[in-house]
Formats: structure tokens, sequence, C-alpha cells
């Protein structure tokens, strides 16, 4: 016999915890379970600092139990499937689950099968990414002393976009550090066509690129890697009419239809990203393979008791830790709306996201943004001085290092706004 709950939220990251304890905190006796198969839980926006040797790893893990809320139950299983249709949520060793509501915040995955021999170079330990393991990206920079640093990302959507320009500016700043920046070709390669979507913060970013003095390449694709020649290549989908920069390493010229291949000393790499296969593979996703959800009050459009939470689902915005913050209020409101007999009426999401843009030690820009790409800082950073986050600034760092660790642990995971 299935056993039932009131609310069932499957993912225990993020969004699932601060979505269970904002409900809980309500008192409202909801008989609520989270479905995690995790034992840990990573504090991962930290993963750019130890990846630079500026954070400790063990600073960034608790234990996922002691952040299920009092009065929650835990089911340590792993999702197989969801039915819409019946309220029912499968699992892989305990059985089926139904539901009045469903809150689905599973996060991501990654697909190394999206870059051919990315398993292999990472295996071999002939590539890095702070996605995976920080620490082992901090342990090959201190081993680097000149030569090829290529950062690339997928075509993919990823978790926090702008991650992979973070490990590669503090990289860069190392190198600097360490007297070895002059020795060094640093190439950012993204799919993207800009550096960064919101106008000022890519004004911004591009002075730091300058300074480092790095190869921007825009418009190209990572497709494979070969871990033995320690070759990365990439399709190149410059306009025709677009400039193509001249570069020691990489030769444009071959990219008529075909690869361009970039040899590599250290390469670092976001890995491709996409939504479980219970999403992905079901009438809960949409044509791109994401959770369809309405973007602006967050239930599903085929289901209207399952509500999505985070980096699953299918909203225009970056999939960071922040968009869950503003994200969580809406959906609890919609949940208690639905029990209610109304309708999901809260629809005041509006695509909020940020984006701690670590530009080097002690050195930070801050993007906060919407739908639209417009830059909306929080006016509570006036009370750090700060009145221009577009900007790098060092009280920036400190917020990144010292302060969002606390909000995070001490607010979000209880449940409570900030």
């Amino acid at each position: 016999m299935e056993k039932h709950f009131q609310i069932l939220i499957v993912g225990g990251g993020t969004a699932g915890i601060m979505a269970a304890a904002k409900l809980q905190r309500m008192k409202k006796g909801f008989k609520i379970a989270i479905i995690e198969p995790s034992k840990i839980h990573y504090y991962q926006p930290a993963f750019t600092l130890v990846g630079a040797g500026a954070y400790k790893m063990e600073k960034t893990k608790r234990q996922e139990a002691t952040l299920i809320p009092k009065g929650v139950d835990w089911i340590k299983d792993k999702v197989t499937g969801v039915w819409g249709d019946k309220n029912v949520v499968s699992t892989e060793n305990s059985g089926n689950f139904s539901y009045d509501y469903l809150v689905l915040a599973p996060g991501l995955i990654y697909d190394m099968s999206l870059i051919e021999g990315l398993s292999e170079a990472l295996d071999k330990g002939v590539v890095c990414s702070n996605y995976i393991d920080p620490e082992y990206t901090w342990k090959l920079l201190q081993r680097f002393k000149g030569g090829n640093a290529i950062f690339t990302q997928p075509a993919t959507p990823i978790k926090c976009g702008g991650a992979p320009q973070k490990a590669m500016y503090l990289a860069a700043d190392h190198f600097k550090k360490q007297g070895i920046l002059d020795k060094t070709n640093v190439v950012f390669a993204t799919p993207g066509t800009v550096i960064f979507a919101v106008k000022t913060i890519a004004d911004t970013l591009m002075k730091v690129i300058n300074r480092y003095g790095i190869d921007l390449r825009l418009f190209h694709t990572p497709i494979k890697i070969d871990p033995e020649r320690k070759v990365v290549y990439f399709k190149d989908n410059t306009p025709q009419d677009a400039n193509r920069p001249s570069s020691p390493i990489i030769d444009s010229s071959v990219a008529d239809g075909g690869l361009v291949e970039v040899p590599f000393d250290f390469l670092h790499l976001a890995p491709p990203q996409v939504a479980p296969p219970f999403i992905r593979e079901s009438r809960l996703s949409n044509e791109d393979g994401w959770l369809d959800v309405d973007v602006n009050s967050l239930q599903h459009k085929k289901y209207p008791n399952i509500l999505g939470l985070g980096d699953a689902t299918g909203v225009p915005t970056a999939k960071t830790g922040a968009a869950i913050r503003k994200q969580v209020p809406v959906v609890v409101d919609n949940i208690l709306a639905l029990i209610k007999g109304k309708e999901a009426s809260n629809k005041s999401y509006m695509g909020y996201s940020s984006c701690p843009l670590v530009t080097g030690y002690g050195k930070m820009a801050l993007a906060e943004f919407n739908y639209k790409n417009e830059f909306t800082p929080d006016p509570m950073l006036k009370y750090m001085l700060i009145n221009d986050s577009d900007k790098e600034h060092w009280r920036l760092w400190l917020l990144k290092k010292y302060m969002l660790p606390y909000m995070y642990w001490n607010k979000m995971m209880r449940g409570k706004d900030i």
C-alpha cells in the first residue's frame, strides 16, 4: 500500500530544505516528506573559493539529517518516476508514495556523454572541474607552471552560469601572484554570444579580462577532449562577419565546418547538465527537457498540484541559490492557496537571480538581475557602503566568503526569508 503525504518534496538540496522548513515554520500540522538519497549536504557556492585555495572544503559540508526540519519525514531514496495523473511518486527501493501536493526540486545531473572523452579525461585526472572536485582544481593550479590554461563550459544550461568565469579569474590572479601569468595563455571559450547578459556587469568583466590578458572566445562550444594528447576541440560558431582575434594557440582558420583544436596544459570545464530522467523523459518536461512550469507562479502547466523549484525548472533565468531564495516564498504561498481550494495566484516571481562574480582574491562584483536581464541590485547593499555593486569591491568579497554562507545555513536552511 502506498504511503500518503499531504505535501511531498522531491529533493533535499537548497530548494527542498528551504521549502520544507518554511512550511513547518507555519505550524499548520502539514504531513510533509522529503525524498533525498544524499547523506551529505553541500554549500556549493563556496566551491569556487575551494578551487582557489580560499575556503576549506570541510566548511561546505553538513549532514543532511541535521537539516531535515523537525516533523518532516525523510525518505532516503532516489526518485525513479512521477505519475502526475495518479498523484504518485515511485522510488528505487522504497516503493511508491502518493501526495496531495508535490514540490519538485531535484536539482540537475551531469551528463558527461555530451562531450566526447570527458569521462575518460576526468578519470585520468587530465581535466578538473569545481563542479565535481574543487580540491583537485586547487591541486592542479598549484602544480601549474605556465602554458595553456583553458576554461570552458558546455552549451547546456549550468548551475551558476558565471562559475566557470570565476574559476578563471581566481586562477589568473593566482598565476599573477606566482609570477607565471606572463608565461601563461589564459583562454575563456564559451558558447555564449556575450561575456554576461547584463550589460553593466559585462562592462566590468571586460575590464577584468583585459587586466589579466585573457583570450576571450565567444561562440565556442566544447565538443570533445583527447586526454592522451591533452587537446580540447571546439565547434566555432562565430558569425562570418564577426572579428576573430588572433591567438598563438587557436587556429580559427580550420573552423569552417570543422573543429578548432586547442592544446592545453590546464583545462577547467563545467560538465554538461540536464534535468533528471524522471523529468526529462516524461510528460513533466517542456520541449527542452526541463520542468514545465509557469515562469511567475512556478505551478506546473499540466498538473496544477505540482510546483517546481530550483535548477530543474524550465524558467529562463540563471540557476542559482539566489533564485531559489526568491522562488520558495512564491511556491509556499501557492501551496497554501491550493490547500484552501483557491488558485495559485501568487505570480510574483520575476526571474530574480544573482551571481557573485569573484574577479580575484579580495575582489568581487555582484550581478543581480531578472527575466529581462535588468540590473536589480539589493537596496540592502547600501548598508555595506556599496552603491555600485556592478563594480569590483573588497566588501563584496567579504559578503561572498563570510556573510552568504552564514545566511545560507542560518536563514535559508531554516525557512527564513532573506
